[in-house]
């Protein structure tokens, strides 16, 4: 597999010295980790979106979720002590991440924002995650994101 070209999420990662693989494939528009997870062979409870949502007060929040369930948002909400969150239009997701929509990583965010991580991540043994392009994933132990960016853990899966 030829390698990846270096994004701000790469960068972020070898900076904190995290050990991860690369994993490329085609990406295709509103695919979703459907797409990527049958592409790969890998399970899709394995990939974890990153997702940018907006708090009531409009400030941005990531939030990390399997790719094989979505968030509550109402859970999500209570659990930050706000009245509501929601995702963010794509424009505003690629203002506050730096990322375009299907490759937005939690590694490299532009803007600082809290980071939220689904608690049921933790106990994967391995994940993949976007790397900060469409149509690349990197691969890693769970316990890298708490090391490098410091989620704040939350209960709000729900099933798809």
């Amino acid at each position: 597999m030829t390698k990846h070209s270096e994004t701000p999420a790469t960068v972020v990662l070898k900076n904190h010295h995290v050990s991860y693989t690369e994993h490329v494939y085609e990406y295709v528009e509103h695919g979703g980790t459907s797409m990527s997870s049958s592409s790969l062979g890998v399970d899709e409870h394995q990939v974890v979106k990153t997702l940018i949502f907006e708090d009531d007060n409009r400030h941005p929040l990531c939030v990390l979720m399997h790719g094989d369930r979505k968030v509550s948002t109402k859970e999500l909400a209570r659990q930050m002590g706000v009245k509501r969150v929601a995702p963010c239009k794509p424009e505003d997701a690629t203002r506050h991440s730096g990322y375009q929509v299907g490759g937005c990583s939690p590694f490299g965010l532009r803007k600082p924002m809290p980071i939220y991580i689904e608690k049921t991540i933790l106990d994967l043994e391995k994940i993949l995650i976007n790397g900060g392009k469409r149509g690349f994933l990197v691969g890693m132990s769970p316990k890298e994101i708490v090391r490098v960016v410091r989620p704040i853990i939350v209960n709000a899966a729900m099933e798809i």
